[in-house]
C-alpha cells in the first residue's frame, strides 16, 4: 500500500448491521489503530511548532481527517508518507510562517476539533467560521467561548454560546489569567493549554467547577506539551501555568487507541475467551489504560507480556459499582458488559456524557430497555440490573461508542441489529472488519 493510494476504509457497505453472535469463546489477537486523542493533540502541536514534525502510526478516521482539513485551511502543510503501520501512512507536518484565516471549518462530530481549533483560529489572521455536523451543534462550547474572550479573542456567536460561530483572528492572542468551568468537558482545558505557548503572555488557567471529568486527557495534553519543549506548571489541583514559549518540532510514535481496544477486550469477558492487543504501552495517559484495573474487577484476568495485553474472561461477569469520572469514554463498553453480568452494576461520575455525540446515558438506557433489559438513569450515571435479553434494533444515535456497545451485547444475544455501524468511522473505520476477524479467531497484526 502506498501513501498516495491510501484512504481510510469505509465502515460498512450498508448502514444497518446484524451483530454477529459468538460461536463460542473468542480467542484472538487484535491490533487497533492509533489513539485519536493523541493524534489530534500531536497534529495541533506540530502545526504550532518551530519546524517539521512526523506523526508515526497516526489514526486515520473521520475525526483525524477533520483535524487535518482544519489545519490545512490555516496553511499548515500535512503530507502522507509511507510508514510502517498497517493502518495507513505517517503524516509529515510543516507549519506555515503565519496561520491564515478566511476559511470555514466543519468540525463534523469531533469534540477535539471544535475545542482545539477554536483557540488556533484566534492565532490566525482573518475571519474563521467554525461549524459542525447538525448532530454535534448541541455540544457544549459556551465555556470555551467565554474563556477565549477573556484572553482577548474576538468571537461572534450571535448570542447563542454555541456553534456555529465566527472567530475574527488578529494573528495573536493576549493570554493571561482566566477561570473556566470545565465540568462539561476536559477538552476546554486541553484546547487552551495546547495553544497557550503562542499567547503573548502565556496562560494561567484555573478550573472552578465541582468536578473535572477525564483528568487523564489533561495529563496527556501536559505530557504532549512537554515532549514539544514546553513545561506546564501545575501548582495545585485544577490550576495550570503555561509560559509564552516556542514549541519544538518533534517526531512522535502514536500509541494504539486503548479505548478503541475496549470492545475487543470486552469480548473476552462476554464469551469467556481470551483476546490479546499488541503494542499496549507499559504506561499511558490514555483513559483506556485503566482497563487493566477495571476489567479484573468484573471477573477477568489481565496480563501484559512483551508489550501484549491479554484479557481472559471467566465463567461469569461480576456486577460492580464504579466511579468512571477518569475514564467516562469507557462507559458504553462497561454498560454492555453490565447487561450480561450476574448482578447489578452502577456506573457513576459520568453525568457529563449527556453532552457527547448524543446523550449517551439516555441512549444506552433506552436501547437496553428496548431489548428487554433493566436500566435506570441516575443524576450522575446509570444503573443496570441484569434481565433476560432478546434481539431487536440497537440505535447508534450517531455515536461510535453506542454502536460498539450493541456489538458486544450481540455476541451473546442473537438478533441485535445496529442501525448504523458506519458511525464507528468517527474513530475506527476498520471496526466491522476487525470484529468479524476477531470472531474468526484470526491473529490480526
Amino acid at each position: 500500500m502506498t501513501a498516495a493510494s491510501y484512504s481510510p476504509p469505509s465502515a460498512s457497505t450498508g448502514a444497518s448491521w446484524l451483530a454477529p453472535l459468538a460461536p463460542g469463546p473468542v480467542m484472538a489477537a487484535v491490533s487497533v489503530p492509533g489513539s485519536k486523542s493523541l493524534t489530534n493533540r500531536k497534529l495541533i502541536l506540530a502545526a504550532l511548532s518551530d519546524g517539521p514534525s512526523r506523526l508515526q502510526s497516526p489514526l486515520h478516521s473521520d475525526d483525524s481527517a477533520r483535524m487535518v482539513a482544519a489545519l490545512r485551511a490555516f496553511g499548515v502543510e500535512i503530507t502522507e508518507v509511507e510508514g510502517s503501520g498497517r493502518f495507513g501512512p505517517d503524516l509529515e507536518v510543516t507549519p506555515p510562517a503565519r496561520l491564515r484565516g478566511e476559511s470555514v471549518i466543519d468540525c463534523g462530530q469531533a469534540g477535539t476539533v471544535m475545542r482545539f481549533i477554536a483557540p488556533v483560529a484566534g492565532l490566525a489572521e482573518g475571519e474563521v467560521t467554525l461549524t459542525a455536523h447538525e448532530s454535534a451543534l448541541h455540544r457544549p462550547m459556551g465555556e470555551m467561548i467565554k474563556a477565549l474572550r477573556a484572553v482577548g479573542v474576538d468571537i461572534d456567536d450571535g448570542g447563542t454560546w454555541s456553534l456555529p460561530f465566527i472567530v475574527h483572528g488578529h494573528g495573536h492572542i493576549r493570554g493571561g489569567e482566566i477561570e473556566i468551568d470545565a465540568s462539561a468537558s476536559s477538552q476546554f482545558v486541553s484546547g487552551l493549554l495546547l495553544a497557550a505557548p503562542h499567547f503573548d503572555v502565556g496562560l494561567h488557567l484555573v478550573h472552578t467547577g465541582e468536578r473535572l471529568p477525564s483528568l487523564p486527557h489533561i495529563e496527556m495534553t501536559v505530557e504532549a506539551l512537554s515532549r514539544h519543549g514546553v513545561h506546564v506548571e501545575h501548582p495545585q489541583p485544577n490550576e495550570w501555568l503555561v509560559p509564552a514559549s516556542t514549541l519544538r518540532g518533534r517526531d512522535t510514535h502514536i500509541e494504539p487507541d486503548l479505548s478503541n481496544a475496549a470492545p475487543f477486550l470486552a469480548a473476552a469477558l462476554a464469551t469467556g475467551g481470551a483476546v490479546s492487543v499488541p503494542g499496549w504501552p507499559a504506561s499511558s495517559t490514555q483513559p483506556g489504560a485503566l482497563l487493566t484495573e477495571i476489567l479484573p474487577v468484573l471477573g477477568a484476568r489481565a496480563s501484559r507480556r512483551g508489550g501484549v495485553l491479554t484479557v481472559t474472561g471467566g465463567d461469569r461477569i461480576v456486577g460492580v459499582d464504579l466511579d468512571l469520572s477518569a475514564a467516562s469514554e469507557l462507559t458504553p463498553t462497561l454498560f454492555a458488559l453490565a447487561a450480561l453480568a450476574d448482578s447489578p452494576t452502577t456506573l457513576h461520575g459520568v453525568g457529563h456524557i449527556r453532552g457527547h455525540e448524543t446523550d449517551r446515558i439516555a441512549a444506552l438506557v433506552s436501547n437496553l430497555r428496548a431489548i428487554g433489559g433493566d436500566a435506570q438513569e441516575l443524576p450522575d450515571g446509570l444503573r443496570v440490573t441484569p434481565a433476560p435479553l432478546h434481539g431487536g434494533l440497537w440505535r447508534a444515535h450517531h455515536d461510535h461508542r453506542i454502536a460498539t456497545a450493541g456489538a458486544i451485547i450481540g455476541l451473546r444475544v442473537p438478533g441485535i441489529e445496529v442501525d448504523d455501524i458506519t458511525t464507528t468511522a468517527k474513530t475506527m473505520p476498520e471496526f466491522p472488519v476487525l470484529w468479524q476477524r476477531m470472531l474468526a479467531g484470526d491473529a490480526i497484526e
